[in-house]
């Protein structure tokens, strides 16, 4: 269990980090293409990109993918939050039921993937 949470921690801090891939590429969308800024805000995404990727294959070693799937949808409201603090951008009503919706998701595919894993006999692959 505690093995669990602290895979569950560090995926969500590289999911803040993939997030912020979508940040670093609405600031190079600003310069103009080639530009010192645009490259250096394209360098960001692609090296926050590198960075996800490689966590995200040893996350999977050690956690179920379809509980590490269904917490990507994490970076739904990391964007809200990007967005607001970086970008005054609104955060409205429909933002925040999108953002329940998805939290409300992951925690019953989280749940539901649990259940299923501590169900006897599936460690030799047999179906109760």
């Amino acid at each position: 269990m505690r093995s669990n949470i602290k895979y569950m921690v560090i995926l969500h801090i590289f999911l803040a980090i993939y997030s912020l891939t979508g940040v670093a590429s609405k600031f190079a969308a600003q310069y103009e293409i080639m530009s010192k800024e645009f490259i250096f805000y394209y360098g960001i995404v692609l090296f926050g990109l590198f960075l996800y990727a490689c966590a995200w294959q040893q996350i999977i070693k050690h956690m179920p993918l379809v509980s590490a799937y269904a917490n990507r949808g994490v970076t739904v409201i990391w964007g809200i939050m990007w967005g607001y603090f970086l970008f005054a951008e609104a955060i409205t009503i429909r933002k925040v039921i999108g953002a329940i919706i998805i939290i409300v998701g992951i925690v019953f595919i989280v749940t539901e993937d649990a259940k299923e894993e501590s169900k006897p006999g599936l460690e030799e692959g047999l179906e109760p």
